[in-house]
This record gives C-alpha cells, structure tokens and sequence, in this order.
C-alpha cells in the first residue's frame, strides 16, 4: 500500500479492486502489474523497454487506446473510453471489469510466432515460442485493435465496442478479433514448424 493513501483512494476508477484478481496463465503473473495508483497517468516514467511490466495494466489500456487515429494523445479521452467500458461490462456480466481484462489478456496473446530466417538468399518460416511480455502487448493492441474496428463506420461508440471485445476475449470466443488474431497467428507458426 503506498504511503498515505487508503484503500478507497486506490480503487480503480473509484469503483473496482485489484484485490481478488487472479491471473490463471503462471507465465503471465509477474507480466501483468496489479499495483494500484491514485492516478491512471505514469508520466512516462516507465520508458525503459522492459519497465513496461511496472505499469498498472489499465493504465497500458488506456495507453493501447491512445495509439491511433482520434485519440492520438489524447489521455483523458482515453481514460474516459475505458472508463466508461468498464461500466458496460459490470452492467453487462456482474463481475470486475479488471478480472475480465486480466482474463482477456491471457486468453489473447499468442503463444508461438513466425520469424523468417534467410538461408542463402531464401527466407525460411520459422516458429518461435513469444515471450510473456510480449504477449501481453500484442493482446493488448489486439483488444483494442478489434474494438476499433467494430466501432469504425457503425453506430456503437467505441467504449461499448471495447467492452464487448473484451468480454468476448474474456470468455475465449472465436467471435473476438484479438482471439481470433491469436489462433490465426499460432495455426501459421505451428505449420512452420
């Protein structure tokens, strides 16, 4: 518990504990940062490549939200899409929105990937198996990746498009462009074996 702050001060949108979350993939747990802050914003401080692993998860979803298009830079607006995702998927499943998102991660970042080796001017697929870290970023862009996608040229916002991708990711449906995504990704690696 940091200094001075209670633990109401730590909630996660001033709603949702980390308390009870429980990442089930072992490879995962030390990858994906449960650390509460009072504030969602790191400033970057964490700019070291590998320092991604200290950053609250939210706080990297926000950061994935803010990569492209509208909301290039655009912190608050970011907060506020999650934020307001995270309300469509209390009301939706009854359950923690942070558990989801944790579930979702593990359930959409792939396992092995594809390089290409050269041999003698030739470039060779070769399988490989991605490293946690690695896996946590490529489910991340994925997620919100896919929620861009549904919400472009259609009537949902892009928070409930979030939301729903998030639990389709969570409960490991095909129907989710991150999970989707992921088997594509391993069904070509596990053929270039």
């Amino acid at each position: 518990m940091p200094h001075g702050f209670s633990e109401e001060d730590l909630l996660v949108f001033g709603k949702y504990s980390v308390k009870d979350i429980d990442v089930k993939d072992p490879a995962l747990k030390s990858h994906i940062c449960l650390k509460p802050t009072f504030t969602l914003h790191t400033h970057g401080r964490h700019f070291d490549p590998f320092a991604k692993e200290k950053v609250f998860i939210v706080e990297r979803l926000i950061n994935k939200v803010m990569r492209k298009e509208r909301n290039t830079g655009k912190k608050m607006s970011a907060y506020n899409i999650v934020r307001e995702a995270f309300e469509i998927i209390e009301r939706k499943t009854k359950k923690n929105p942070i558990q989801l998102l944790v579930d979702a991660i593990v359930n959409a970042g792939p396992r092995e990937e594809v390089v290409r080796i050269k041999y003698g001017g030739i470039a060779v697929p070769k399988a490989v198996d991605t490293s946690s870290l690695r896996r946590v970023d490529v489910a991340l862009r994925n997620i919100v990746e896919g929620a861009r996608r549904s919400a472009f040229k259609s009537k949902k916002s892009i928070a409930y498009c979030l939301a729903d991708e998030i639990i389709a990711a969570a409960n490991n449906d095909t129907k989710s462009f991150a999970v989707s995504k992921k088997e594509e990704v391993e069904r070509v690696a596990k053929s270039a074996r």
